[in-house]
């Protein structure tokens, strides 16, 4: 972790005007304190989210900290960019969260207020991080089957925030468990157990990949993942829809989980019919076949000081 100050470091901030219903443009003077507190370029990106991976691919050429302003789609769509560059060693990103689920900057103990995070910008300490690589696009949470599903759910009524993913999530009384064959590669099991490769076949209702310990809106998703300890950490839910709602407490929670399968590996590769697959809360698409690896040490990420 790096004590340097950032005040003096080139600056792209990389606006999604969208986030949490346009809060970006209904908030004048945060933009105005942004461009006040931490001079710099400031983007909106208006077009889809490959207009976001390309800016953030072309200014990571040009400067030193690129900070994504949104929500975790946003973030993706950022740290994909930098990835892509091939200069993520020289890049710090940044987070304002201002979008819905904001579930990426909960894992770094980035302040919900976007005028508290811009300060950390300027003030905070460079932490490096690992990444979930999932099908070459980039990540910190993911998910294979029901809550992608949702996802997919969402996303297809257009309908933004809290209100859509409680909208959506009615179908989960449906949704079936799915046959689905996992191979591991180099990981732990819940004894603590090395292994060099293992085949499970499993009937999951979900598969929760994660990095960061959150999925968003403060759900506790991935209780024992660690940012930085080199595994994805996996969490196979092999039970109903209805089981899952009835225990959404507890699983929201972080508690449910530890009733379920468990392993850290380096590398995962699952096949089924019809997979449903979700990225910080992007939609993926419908798979059969699904390769996930972690990529250690592969961001630097501006968090809050510890001391």
């Amino acid at each position: 972790m790096s004590q340097r100050k950032n005040t003096d470091l080139k600056i792209s901030c990389l606006i999604n005007p969208l986030a949490a219903r346009d809060r970006w443009q209904r908030r004048k003077k945060l933009r105005h304190y942004l461009q006040e507190y931490l001079p710099g370029k400031v983007i909106d990106i208006k077009g889809k989210k490959e207009d976001t991976i390309e800016a953030a691919k072309k200014q990571s050429l040009k400067d030193k900290i690129i900070v994504a302003v949104g929500g975790d789609g946003t973030v993706a769509d950022v740290i994909q960019g930098i990835m892509e560059s091939g200069n993520k060693n020289d890049i710090l990103l940044g987070l304002i969260p201002i979008g819905s689920g904001n579930a990426f900057r909960k894992s770094f103990c980035i302040p919900k207020k976007a005028k508290k995070a811009i300060k950390i910008l300027s003030e905070g300490q460079t932490k490096v991080v690992d990444l979930i690589d999932i099908e070459d696009r980039m990540a910190g949470f993911a998910s294979i089957g029901g809550t992608a599903r949702i996802t997919q759910e969402k996303l297809k009524h257009n309908i933004q925030g809290l209100f859509g993913h409680l909208l959506a999530s009615r179908i989960m009384f449906t949704l079936p468990k799915k046959e689905q064959e996992i191979e591991l590669f180099d990981g732990i099991d819940s004894r603590g157990e090395h292994f060099d490769r293992k085949t499970l076949k499993l009937k999951l209702f979900d598969c929760v990949i994660g990095k960061t310990s959150y999925f968003g809106y403060s759900w506790k998703i991935a209780p024992l993942a660690r940012i930085d300890d080199g595994y994805l950490d996996l969490t196979f839910f092999e039970i109903s829809g209805w089981k899952y709602m009835m225990f959404f407490p507890l699983i929201y929670f972080g508690l449910f989980q530890k009733t379920q399968k468990h392993y850290k590996v380096k590398k995962m590769i699952i096949k089924g019919k019809d997979l449903s697959v979700q990225y910080n809360g992007e939609f993926l698409g419908m798979k059969d076949r699904i390769e996930v690896k972690v990529i250690p040490r592969a961001l630097k990420v501006i968090s809050p000081r510890e001391d």
